[in-house]
């Protein structure tokens, strides 16, 4: 088929939009699920939890751009030994401490304009009796026996380390010596005692093949391969209770009162829980996740522990696990200690919520830390934002310039088939860019795939500057005239196709923006997201003013 009639035959009509919708709704089993990780309540939300919260709340949106149904959970752990502690050490009720700092991560969500996030705490009742309903599960089906288990463990971590996974140092703050986690950094204590265990060893070789068995089921590769690793190592069966005597803030180990379950296990279960678990007879509407966003330094909960305990149940496994990488300041990672921490709620204020979103997503790391500098969120509004984005759509609306978006939609469909020299390195770009962006949001790598959509911008505002529409709307040639509305297409084509490759990241924003060039709502899906599908709605269009000011100077 002829490149043209190929391109005619996939715009269409909207119609022919609405039936490529139509089926992929028809041919889904279940809803889009994505998980962001439950927040521990020991502090405040900062930076990396913002991160955390809108890299899942992109993916969520870049879904229900694909004509999904979708939805997302969102938390608050709030059991376990450090929480405990911490509470006792404030002098505070435990549960009270816990809904303090839980009422903060539910203000961080709404702060980042999270769509329509399933927000669950631990301590909520219907969690506790799903948590002992998966204990009886795995009790009945044979992989929980009584033990005793020795090993180094990590308060801050929750976690039994082996001898391998420590090692003796000086502690920089204290200038003594002691014992840490290799991984996390932090302090281990020698602990035995009798738990419960769960016959994580079992499971090794199942859990090998199912990561091996899909390259991307834990992106990016550099974790999957230090899953792998770890698991070829060998693992050891799992400690999933603490004693009472030791940890009282926590879920009671059902028909067992002396042991409360591990924290890691309560805290796993609410993934499912969110979604109405236990389900008996009925079937999920959302489990298992498709996209479980974590940082890296809880991907071996989440791809060992989390994967075993599924199996170990008879439940179906997540089908994608995306440890991004964490956030550093001036190289160097963020400390209370050291005063260079940044509170994401004082950023919103001083950046506008926008302009932080899309620095975090343009800049932050799936596979490499992002580094976070206040002159970076500027240099990204400036030069990104309000320099080559809503500029390139400031420079076609002037009103002497008299676009005609009328006649845009049959200008793409002839453009497609007739590409002037003058406008072949930009309409290449724009025809492949949804092609090269796709796989890189698919990814979740949507900074990547953003850089993207700005090489195409600047591009075209290259292109305006070049073909000079302000001289030539000052000719009366019927050609030149021809000519200064395919200038301006080109320039509001990029604007449009950046603007709605932007919408999962800054949808405020990007929203105003399409309204400014009259881009109709219902072409505002990734569907529409290629060259000529837009402007294909019946009616008059017209550009509203004042899209200089959307992204207004920030001092």
């Amino acid at each position: 088929m002829h490149a043209c009639t190929r391109f005619l035959s996939y715009v269409g009509l909207r119609a022919g939009q609405a039936r490529y919708l139509s089926a992929t709704t028809t041919l889904r089993e279940k809803g889009y699920f994505v998980t962001q990780p439950i927040f521990y309540v020991n502090s405040v939300p900062h930076i990396g939890h913002f991160y955390t919260v809108v890299l899942a709340d992109v993916i969520k949106r870049y879904a229900g751009m694909q004509g999904k149904s979708t939805k997302m959970s969102a938390g608050t752990d709030e059991h376990g030994l450090k929480i405990q502690q911490a509470a006792e050490r404030a002098n505070r009720d435990t549960l009270s401490f816990c809904t303090q700092y839980s009422n903060r991560f539910r203000d961080l969500q709404a702060a980042a304009n999270v769509d329509n996030a399933d927000f669950i705490r631990t301590t909520d009742p219907h969690h506790r009796k799903a948590v002992a309903h998966f204990w009886n599960v795995l009790v009945d089906r044979g992989y929980i026996y009584k033990g005793e288990h020795s090993g180094w463990y990590s308060v801050s971590d929750e976690a039994f380390y082996t001898e391998l996974q420590v090692e003796e140092r000086v502690d920089p703050s204290t200038d003594k010596r002691g014992m840490f986690a290799i991984e996390s950094g932090q302090p281990v204590e020698w602990v035995s005692e009798v738990n419960y265990k769960f016959k994580l060893s079992e499971f090794r070789d199942r859990l090998i093949e199912w990561i091996e068995g899909s390259q991307d089921v834990i992106y990016p590769e550099i974790r999957r391969n230090e899953v792998l690793a770890w698991l070829r190592a060998g693992v050891d069966d799992l400690s999933v209770s603490r004693p009472r005597s030791r940890l009282k803030w926590g879920i009671p180990v059902p028909g067992d009162d002396e042991h409360t379950i591990y924290v890691w296990v309560d805290a796993l279960v609410n993934y499912a829980t969110v979604d109405g678990y236990p389900w008996g007879n009925d079937k999920p509407n959302f489990f298992p996740p498709d996209v479980q966003v974590v940082g890296k330094d809880i991907v071996r909960f989440h791809a060992v522990y989390w994967p075993a305990l599924l199996m170990a149940a008879g439940l179906p496994l997540p089908k994608r696990i995306l440890a991004h990488a964490h956030w550093t300041m001036g190289s160097q990672k963020m400390s209370k200690s050291k005063g260079n921490v940044a509170d994401p709620f004082e950023a919103i204020e001083r950046y506008g919520l926008d302009t932080l979103r899309y620095f975090m997503v343009r800049n932050g790391g799936i596979a490499d830390d992002g580094d976070y500098s206040a002159d970076e969120v500027l240099v990204r509004h400036k030069k990104d934002l309000a320099g080559q984005l809503a500029n390139l759509a400031a420079r076609c609306s002037s009103e002497r310039l008299g676009v005609k978006l009328d006649g845009f939609a049959a200008l793409s469909q002839a453009l497609q088939c007739n590409v002037d020299s003058r406008d072949a390195a930009l309409h290449a770009m724009l025809t492949e860019l949804p092609d090269k962006a796709k796989p890189l949001f698919d990814k979740g790598e949507f900074g990547r795939g953003l850089g993207l959509a700005f090489d195409v911008l600047a591009e075209a505002n290259r292109h305006i500057t070049e073909n000079e529409p302000w001289t030539l709307v000052k000719s009366s040639d019927p050609e030149q005239q021809a000519r200064l509305q395919v200038v301006l297409f080109y320039s509001l084509e990029a604007v449009r196709l950046a603007s709605i490759m932007l919408l999962p990241t800054i949808p405020e924003k990007a929203n105003r923006l399409l309204d400014h060039i009259a881009v109709d709502t219902s072409e505002r899906q990734w569907v529409n997201a290629r060259f000529g599908a837009g402007w294909q709605t019946p009616g008059p269009k017209q550009l509203l003013p004042g899209v200089a000011t959307l992204f207004p100077k920030l001092a």
